[in-house]
């Protein structure tokens, strides 16, 4: 046995110990993790539509990777929710604009939650080698479930919406959203990592790590080549011939919950518009539409049940000489549906769609005995819950295949792509925005079609009740469109393609590689976790040397 003698007396040599920093400092140190990933939020939300500042999603989770690296996962947790919030909340804040703050809070406060998750996720996964892949696969992670859970999911807020105008957007046609939103993050995120290396490098007298640098030039430098190398899949070429599209925009009496009271007007606003575009046709200002689109809700009262709306569009039809797609509020069978309606200027009514995404809150309530229980004007404002269709729509107008995507619909990748599958030529999207005033809603949703026009290379015309009306070329580029709250009529010639992007035919595939890669790098860190805590666990209970002291003389 090995005896070490400590002389009697002597006290035990202590290591020096650091001045603690003052209180004020400490305070500092604690709170600007928090500040900068909430405002992080925030100049991830400055770079969505309206503004054309989508390069600001790349400092926004340059700084967000800053913040979550190396932390706790329970740091991560929170960190992640500070920066849902500073995201989200702006973001969002039309939800409110005509049913007040508590339900725009309430939506933000659950979609948060999901942002928080991934904040923990990704700080797991930062200690792993080649961490902005394995992160920017936790954050499309996130993004898929919350475009499934709760109540059909709430897509709205993903990365790839904010990069209509950005030099990623190519690379939708590549793995749809999925792909193009992991390209940004994973840019975002290399960033971070760039800064990192180049820092230590400064540190340690110039001296870069080989590994970590390549990982950081990489993970810049693939989602750019990626997207250049994309541009050979969008092209606007017409493929099956072209169309002659009109869009009608009838306007509405006023903004807001109120207009749903005006149906009437709204339908004959719309006939009037349509009519007013007959006459410029007659006219020769304009060409003659071989197909005329409206938008949701131009027709909320059933003309399957009402002779005078039937008539006001069979009317407008037959004005124009040309099929119209109608947007009406039917019921069938004791059920009400948010249907589009294919209406030919002889025959009437000969096809329709139902939407199959119905927004919760807004066309259908769900929770609603315990939302009654709460609030009793929270029930009366979604009096009847509207119903799902089933089959996507598309329809025969003239020579062209006319898929339809009902106004939110548009935010699900599967309703989308479902009517390119089933044979789209071109894409329209109707929708009503009149409900959110002149909110940002309305280009966010704008740029969502976009990035499907290029996601499908597809046309995408979005006939608005009362705007933006815009008609969308397959390469994402906006050709026309109208103020808000005017009424107005586009018409243009557009290309008719069938050719499928590999974002089409790969479907969900993308997302749930991407979602597995996500799964694989949280199991790993969590156990290089697990195994680092029991090898210092051993540490902790291995027998040190016996100390014993010599006698005294």
């Amino acid at each position: 046995m090995t005896v070490t003698a400590t002389p009697v007396g002597e006290p035990e040599q202590l290591e020096p110990q650091a001045a603690p920093a003052p209180r004020g400092a400490r305070r500092v140190r604690r709170l600007l993790p928090a500040a900068a990933a909430a405002l992080s939020g925030v100049l991830l939300y400055v770079s969505f539509p309206p503004r054309s500042l989508w390069w600001l999603a790349l400092p926004a989770f340059a700084v967000f990777g800053w913040t979550l690296r190396g932390r706790t996962w329970k740091a991560g947790l929170g960190l992640g929710y500070l920066f849902g919030l500073g995201f989200l909340l702006p973001l969002l804040v039309w939800t409110g604009v005509e049913v007040g703050s508590g339900p725009w809070l309430a939506l933000v406060a659950v979609e948060a939650a999901f942002v928080a998750l991934v904040g923990a996720g990704i700080t797991l996964a930062s200690r792993l080698p080649a961490w902005p892949v394995w992160a920017a696969a936790i954050w499309i992670a996130g993004e898929a479930a919350r475009a499934r859970v709760p109540f059909g999911g709430f897509p709205w807020g993903k990365i790839a919406f904010g990069q209509a105008d950005g030099v990623f957007l190519p690379l939708a046609a590549v793995g749809g959203t999925p792909v193009l939103g992991f390209a940004v993050v994973l840019c975002g995120f290399g960033l971070a990592e760039t800064v990192r290396v180049v820092a230590d490098g400064r540190r340690n007298a110039g001296v870069l790590r080989r590994g970590a640098a390549v990982v950081a030039l990489l993970s810049v430098a693939v989602p750019v080549v990626g997207a250049v190398a994309a541009r050979s899949l969008v092209s606007d070429k017409a493929e099956n011939g072209t169309a002659t599209v009109a869009l009608i925009q009838g306007n509405v009496p006023r903004s807001g919950l109120e207009f749903n009271a005006q149906r009437r007007a709204v339908l004959d606003y719309h006939a009037r518009e349509t009519e007013r575009l007959a006459e410029k046709v007659k006219a020769g200002k304009v060409p003659r539409p071989d197909l005329v689109l409206w938008p949701e809700n131009s027709s909320d009262i059933d003309p399957f049940a009402n002779v005078d709306a039937a008539a006001v569009i069979s009317g407008a039809a037959r004005a124009i000489g040309a099929p119209v797609s109608v947007g009406g509020v039917v019921e069938r069978d004791g059920k009400l549906y948010n249907e589009q309606i294919l209406w030919d200027p002889d025959k009437g009514p000969v096809d329709s769609y139902d939407k199959r995404q119905v927004q919760p809150f807004g066309e259908y309530l769900p929770l609603r005995p315990l939302l009654g229980a709460i609030n009793k004007n929270w029930t009366s404002m979604v009096r009847q819950d509207f119903s799902r269709g089933h089959k996507p729509g598309v329809f025969s107008m003239a020579d062209a295949k006319v898929g339809l995507v009902t106004c939110y619909e548009a935010a699900f990748d599967w309703t989308v792509r479902s009517t390119v599958t089933d044979g789209a030529q071109l894409i329209s999207v109707p929708s009503n925005n009149a409900t959110f005033d002149r909110s940002e809603m309305t280009y966010q949703q704008l740029a969502m079609s976009r990035v499907r026009a290029v996601e499908h290379s597809r046309t995408v015309t979005v006939p608005v009740t009362s705007g933006v009306s815009a008609v969308i070329m397959p390469d994402g580029k906006i050709t026309q469109r109208t103020g808000m709250f005017v009424a107005d009529s586009l018409v243009q010639k557009v290309p008719l393609r069938s050719s499928e992007t590999p974002a089409t035919r790969l479907g969900t595939l993308p997302e749930a590689v991407l979602v597995v890669i996500a799964l694989g790098g949280l199991a790993w860190a969590m156990a290089s976790a697990a195994r680092g805590r029991r090898d210092r666990a051993v540490q902790d209970v291995r027998p040190e040397d016996t100390k014993i002291s010599a006698p005294a003389p």
